[in-house]
């Protein structure tokens, strides 16, 4: 194993030297969250194909396949899917909006209302995010080094917080290229081929397993369907996913070098799900499908290249960590902290140093993030929870802002409280793990939407003609639209 430890200590290791990098190219405040906005069209489709594609991605879409065969691609399947959806339809006017936060998209297209309550919403989604990704660094290392639990944890997520709080966005943009390369060499180029000669080919495969694990449908339609609700839909509107739009240097490059991280992952899903089907043929009665992906590197693959295999996993965990770990923390200060501090105090005389403190955020989530991932244990259950808060409190105010011009603060305000009240609720009713709560939750908050829009006064017009500027890009408002009721006055 000594070639393999080699390899991941100069990966780690290189790590760090990326957020030293970024750190001196760190020097404002939208350098630090969105990389200054500058990202051409390969480095973009790298970082966002490796943010998306974490270790569930890898260790349990592998896992998916061990135990339902190809149609185990299905889970990431829909996140490439939703990928596609957002970048097609949505990237280019998200990125011409020049925001930080969806919250603040929100504010601008409904006039400032919805910020703190979105952004707690958002907040608990990117914690839970970056909790179970940093969890997943406990079955890596005991891989590589049977280290314990805590120790591991501690490890790989001192690592992550370190690159990430030194550079921010610029740190964890080239950490994620570099795991995007790896990944890619890592799983599609080496443990893809390497297993299936293993498993003895295609043929040998579908001879040794049930007809079920060549379906495409053999995961069943309704799983299939919660998780294009839960993983599509969520792509549309993750901070973490957006935060990414952002780093777009132009909006023709946030739609087609989305696309294309897209088209990847779909790619990507395929490939766990056939050398999960091939795990199943070498070894039949593993205690745990997510055990699938270790066994077979440890097992089959040669020195060196079970390093660099490894090495793949554990960029992928990493990529998914550090994106939702600034996301995470720009929510807390930009949407969180500095409106809850600007509604009881003035501002400090002077510039405030917002590198600083976004810096000081990350810190502090990162060392939250390791106690909790450390003291958790149902990481399921946690992110279950998160991801459903977010598609029925936020999905149906995000897109009704960009699609329907009668949608209101009051009908979305509504929509969030009552959508993650209700999921909430029935959560406690049907069980965490049970699919009716989101859609329930979801179809509750869509009727709240737009009953109460329809039923109170159209958002001010001034802040519409605002909305539209943005939407194209525009520096100055353009002309307030005469369809649109100006509001009664008084």
């Amino acid at each position: 194993m000594a070639v393999d430890y080699t390899v991941i200590v100069l990966y780690l290791a290189g790590m760090l030297a990326m957020g030293w990098w970024g750190m001196r190219r760190a020097k404002s405040k939208s350098e630090f969250l969105v990389a200054g906005r500058r990202l051409g069209p390969w480095m973009y489709s790298g970082t966002m194909a490796a943010i998306v594609l974490g270790g569930a991605s890898t260790i349990g879409g592998v896992g998916l396949g061990y135990k339902y065969g190809l149609s185990g691609a299905w889970m990431v399947f829909t996140i490439g899917l939703g990928l596609l959806a957002l970048s097609v339809f949505f990237s280019a006017r998200i990125a011409r909006l020049k925001v930080y936060t969806v919250s603040e998209m929100l504010d601008l297209r409904y006039g400032g209302r919805a910020g703190v309550i979105s952004g707690v919403v958002m907040w608990a989604y990117t914690l839970m995010l970056a909790v179970t990704s940093t969890i997943a660094y406990a079955t890596i290392f005991d891989v590589l080094f049977d280290l314990p639990r805590t120790l591991a944890i501690v490890l790989g997520g001192t690592i992550v917080v370190a690159y990430s709080t030194l550079g921010g966005m610029w740190s964890i943009t080239i950490t994620d290229m570099v795991q995007f390369v790896v990944k890619t060499i890592g799983v599609l180029l080496l443990l893809l081929p390497i297993a299936v000669v293993k498993a003895g080919g295609f043929a040998e495969m579908k001879a040794a397993l049930p007809t079920s694990y060549f379906e495409p449908l053999g995961i069943g339609g309704e799983t299939i369907f919660t998780y294009v609700l839960i993983y599509t839909f969520g792509m549309l509107i993750g901070q973490d996913i957006w935060q990414r739009v952002f780093t777009a240097r132009t909006d023709k490059v946030a739609k087609w070098g989305g696309t294309v991280a897209g088209t990847y992952c779909l790619v990507y899903a395929l490939a766990g799900a056939v050398i999960g089907t091939a795990a199943k043929v070498m070894y039949p009665t593993l205690p745990s499908a997510d055990d699938a992906f270790a066994t077979i590197v440890k097992d089959e693959l040669p020195m060196g290249v079970r390093g660099l295999v490894l090495a793949a996993a554990l960029a992928a965990v990493m990529s998914t960590s550090s994106g939702a770990l600034i996301a995470c923390a720009t929510v807390a200060n930009n949407d969180i902290w500095s409106r809850l501090r600007g509604a009881v105090a003035r501002k400090d005389e002077g510039e405030h140093d917002e590198v600083k403190g976004n810096r000081f955020f990350i810190l502090i989530m990162g060392v939250a993030v390791i106690g909790i991932a450390i003291a958790l244990n149902d990481v399921v259950q946690a992110l279950t929870v998160a991801y459903n808060l977010l598609v029925a409190g936020l999905l149906v105010p995000i897109l009704g802002g960009l699609l329907w011009r009668r949608g209101t603060a009051q009908g979305a305000l509504a929509a969030v409280g009552v959508g993650g009240l209700a999921v909430i609720g029935l959560m406690w009713t049907y069980g965490i793990l049970a699919n009716e709560p989101v859609y329930y939750g979801l179809l509750a908050s869509f009727a709240v939407y737009v009953i109460v829009s329809l039923a109170t006064r159209p958002t001010d017009a001034a802040v519409l003609a605002n909305w539209r500027a943005r939407l194209a890009g525009q520096d100055t408002p353009a002309e307030p639209d005469p369809s649109v009721p100006a509001p009664a006055t008084a």
